[in-house]
């Protein structure tokens, strides 16, 4: 059996399969990304709860494991060449995870390279910009009596998402018919902006009908749907 025990991470939160991946994580659009990419590829994992209401992404166990205290964040026993593998930074994991199993991220190079783009453009756009939307409009909107902050964030989560519903007019999903790490990485955010954040109608969401598209075409994926409520 592996023993993770060196890890103060697993002090706190003890690995009951220990040969397993061990995700901590909450279920926020970048936490359950990794879900999701676990529950999608079929790779056995333990997943740990991150209470921010406890303050557990401040506790030295969690910042051993992750200094920027942001979830999700992994612990794999079986990294490369066999040994255990930390990290953190969700866009990071699911390119580990995509080339750990061979899943998700496409072979072909220029595919490949199509992929990384995309998902780095949720990573420096789409989630950045629906975060700052969901500040200024679900916890501090109401009290600033300037909205120009909130509108600013707004009108240019409008323009990222009309960059989507124009490259999504043609295509299944941001690859074609190809479904793979960029789309786990975007859309939970775009449910999270209608959702969590009622910022649906603040941005239009009704203006982009592709994005909508996809959106429930993920969303009746039977993998996302695990993932979305991991961990509990």
């Amino acid at each position: 059996m592996t023993d993770l025990s060196a890890f103060p991470v697993t002090h706190k939160w003890p690995a009951q399969h220990p040969d397993q991946l061990q995700l901590y994580s909450l279920p926020t659009p970048n936490g359950v990304k990794v879900s999701i990419m676990l529950e999608e590829i079929g790779l056995p994992y333990e997943a740990h709860r991150v209470s921010f209401d406890d303050g557990d992404q401040h506790s030295p166990e969690f910042l051993s494991l992750n200094p920027n205290n942001k979830i999700p964040a992994i612990l794999d026993p079986n990294g490369p060449a066999g040994k255990p593998l930390p990290m953190f930074e969700s866009g990071a994991i699911l390119l580990y995870l995509a080339k750990k199993t061979g899943q998700l991220l496409p072979n072909d190079p220029h595919e490949r390279y199509e992929a990384l783009q995309w998902l780095m453009f949720q990573m420096g756009g789409i989630g950045p910009m629906f975060g700052q939307v969901g500040f200024f409009n679900k916890f501090a909107g109401k009290e600033i009596e300037d909205k120009r902050p909130r509108d600013r964030y707004v009108a240019e989560s409008r323009r990222l998402l009309g960059v989507l519903d124009r490259h999504l007019e043609s295509r299944d999903w941001l690859l074609g018919d190809t479904y793979s790490v960029a789309d786990i990485a975007t859309f939970p955010w775009i449910r999270n902006l209608i959702g969590f954040y009622e910022a649906g109608d603040l941005v239009g969401i009704d203006d982009f009908s592709h994005v909508t598209r996809a959106l429930s075409d993920f969303l009746e994926r039977p993998a996302v749907l695990r993932g979305l409520t991991i961990p509990e």
